[in-house]
């Protein structure tokens, strides 16, 4: 899904076995042992979750909780999770059946939306097959659905052939993003919170999705697949006919909120993802490999729409991803394999934000 992968950029943490607990979710981390040197933007930083892959959280409308998705309980895919933003009350939100990916919560900050493969199935799909490279999975068993906050689905948004999921809320509570390959290709939608009224915002070949509004609900930020030359662009059809996509490259682009005026931000030979706004509209964040010349680490960074002005913000040698900015701007939270106790765990962190 905000966005990410989503249950696709996901793909880029190695799956581990959730070793956490209640008992230590509550164990006392040293400030100074979270921050790494140059972070000049992070305090009063906080660990949030302990062990396993926690992803994707997302701030609620009034600030006060999160969504997010994480393999935990002996599970073998991502269920979706809520908590307070100190990280109580860790709760699941999701039956517990299928694979679930980007949650978001909704307007009256009671309800959350996310996409799952349970009506499908009560197992995890299964994994891409790697034999054609590294690739991510587009489960064409993905719907997308509400539930409370007791877990209780209380209505599904969308019953089309193939993958929809990738769905976030724009500020304004009024309408809902999506990505889907309902017609053939990778592209994002829109549609008012009850599922109707869904219109197409991209129609141009390549995997377009992980979108989030602007504060004002006036413009989208997305990642898009970049083709190099012709080969590339017939390796991309003859994988999406088989549900996979190859994420080397990715760029981040804008446009308004109806699918107009689509212009390109980042221009690198990298893979970028996860954008989000920041809240006076000028600037967004979004993760990158731009710096590791093995494509391996990511960072966060931020850059002016124009593409001007980029600034690494994290300096983690591992993970760092998922960045979002609270409703009033003042907190921030992101995911990283920071302080992990077995490599490659990931975490939520939050902090204050200092501009």
């Amino acid at each position: 899904m905000k966005k990410i992968i989503p249950i696709l950029i996901l793909a880029l943490i190695s799956i581990y076995l959730f070793t956490g607990s209640s008992k230590l979710s509550q164990q006392k981390i040293s400030e100074d042992t979270l921050y790494f040197e140059g972070e000049k933007h992070f305090k009063n930083i906080k660990q949030l979750t302990f062990g396993g892959e926690n992803a994707e959280a997302y701030f609620s409308f009034d600030g006060k909780k999160l969504s997010f998705q994480s393999t935990r309980d002996s599970r073998e895919c991502d269920q979706i999770y809520r908590m307070n933003i100190d990280g109580s009350d860790q709760t699941l939100i999701s039956n517990g059946k299928g694979r679930t990916t980007c949650a978001y919560y909704m307007p009256d900050n009671k309800h959350i939306l996310f996409a799952s493969t349970h009506l499908v199935s009560d197992l995890c799909p299964p994994k891409p097959d790697f034999r054609n490279g590294y690739v991510w999975a587009l489960y064409d068993s993905y719907d997308i659905f509400i539930a409370d906050e007791s877990g209780n689905i209380v209505k599904q948004l969308t019953n089309e052939k193939g993958y929809d999921a990738e769905a976030t809320i724009s500020p304004l509570g009024d309408r809902i993003v999506f990505t889907s390959t309902r017609n053939g290709d990778i592209d994002l939608y829109s549609m008012n919170l009850d599922g109707t009224d869904v219109k197409q915002l991209t129609d141009e070949l390549g995997y377009d999705g992980g979108a989030f509004y602007s504060y004002d609900g006036k413009k989208i930020i997305y990642r898009r697949t970049r083709f190099e030359n012709e080969e590339v662009k017939e390796k991309y059809k003859n994988l999406l006919a088989q549900g996979l996509i190859k994420p080397a490259l990715l760029d981040i682009y804008i446009m308004d909120a109806d699918g107009s005026n689509k212009t390109q931000i980042t221009h690198n030979s990298s893979a970028n993802f996860a954008p989000f706004f920041f809240p006076d509209g000028k600037r967004i964040l979004f993760c990158s490999n731009i710096d590791d010349p093995q494509g391996r680490n990511f960072d966060i960074y931020a850059i002016n729409i124009d593409g001007t002005g980029l600034e690494k913000i994290t300096n983690c040698p591992e993970f760092d991803g998922f960045p979002m900015f609270s409703p009033d701007g003042k907190k921030f939270v992101f995911c990283s394999n920071r302080n992990d106790r077995i490599k490659g765990e990931t975490n939520v962190f939050i902090c204050d934000w200092v501009d």
